[in-house]
């Protein structure tokens, strides 16, 4: 079986899984908003994160220096 990437496969399937149940339009909201975010997901998932070091006690009101 085949790996399925389209979120009109994965979301309904999802959501039978936890036993929700989406009429049209609640499934249309969801794929819209995948199409909005999973790219930028991907794109932070992928980013290589393994030579920086973590900030220690950082000060949230600022920019990072």
């Amino acid at each position: 079986m085949e790996a399925s990437t389209s979120a009109n496969d994965f979301i309904p399937a999802g959501l039978a899984a936890l036993g929700i149940e989406a009429d049209e339009i609640d499934l249309a909201v969801m794929g819209a908003v995948h199409q909005l975010l999973w790219s930028p997901v991907l794109e932070l998932l992928a980013l290589d994160t393994e030579g920086l070091e973590p900030e220690r006690c950082p000060d949230l009101s600022r920019a990072p220096q």
